[in-house]
């Protein structure tokens, strides 16, 4: 038996997601509570893996680990490990075939990105939004590993208006090291006049002698993971928890930013 955990995390509580010595990781955690519960020996032995391994200070709403249980998977459920759990809440369980891998069965990934609203341009915005859809080398909107291929696809890109604020929406199958964070902040130059859709659209065909650096990670939310024909299971009590968990730390935050956003208005 393989399982598949969907699980949500704020990720300014954390180093990122990947386990580290000596740090709090989103990885290291989950493996922690796993091994206290009896229900893993070791991410080794019980095959770990994660979706996706986002930065320090990035957030998700739907990322996902998988292992083969050791003994007692009946305590692999959100009510139990929520409960262990501190700044991760799980969302939902399936059981996988015993092939599953959460980084590789994915058919596409969702950001998202909110930015407050500077008094961008939109329709500029969106139009070099345009310009990043389709098959592209990302090297200038990117944090190069070596041996990874700078060519990815973007499926869809939007630029959503709010009421103060923007959410910039991609998807794709992968992406790179700070691909997203990268992109978003050619699109927030681009809402300022600072950048031009010509230029992004020589720096796509790798003509540019400066990269785009990246936005904070703050901003950035792993929406959503998209698993053709699995279904995770949520038990209701654990799913209510996490909600009123996750409520009450962002209200706080909007909180905060309505505070200072009036202060700023006033001097």
């Amino acid at each position: 038996m393989k399982l598949a955990l969907r699980v949500a995390y704020d990720g300014s509580a954390f180093y990122g997601f990947q386990r580290q010595p000596e740090v709090r990781t989103v990885e290291g955690e989950i493996i922690r509570v796993l091994q206290k519960l009896g229900i893993i020996e070791s991410p080794e032995e019980n095959d770990f893996k994660g979706a996706s391994r986002t930065d320090r200070g990035v957030s998700a709403f739907f990322n996902v680990v998988s292992f083969v249980p050791s003994r007692r998977p009946d305590l692999a459920r959100p009510e139990v490990l929520n409960h262990h759990l501190s700044d991760i809440w799980v969302l939902g369980v399936a059981e996988v075939p015993d092939d599953f891998h959460p980084r590789f069965w994915a058919r596409s990934k969702t950001y998202r990105y909110y930015l407050v609203n500077e008094g961008f341009d939109i329709e500029a915005m969106r139009g070099c939004a345009d310009l990043f859809e389709g098959r592209h080398d990302f090297s200038a909107f990117a944090k190069l590993e070596p041996g990874r291929d700078p060519i990815r696809e973007v499926e869809r890109i939007g630029v959503i208006e709010r009421q103060g604020y923007l959410v910039i929406e991609v998807q794709g199958k992968s992406f790179l090291w700070e691909m997203v964070r990268r992109m978003v902040n050619a699109l927030r130059f681009c809402g300022l006049g600072i950048l031009e859709a010509e230029e992004v659209e020589r720096m796509l065909a790798g003509e540019y002698r400066k990269k785009i650096p990246p936005a904070p990670p703050e901003g950035l939310v792993l929406w959503h993971i998209d698993y053709p024909g699995i279904t995770f299971e949520g038990d209701e009590r654990g799913i209510r928890k996490a909600k009123r968990d996750l409520f009450e730390r962002y209200s706080r935050a909007l909180t905060r930013a309505a505070l200072f956003g009036d202060f700023l208005l006033e001097v």
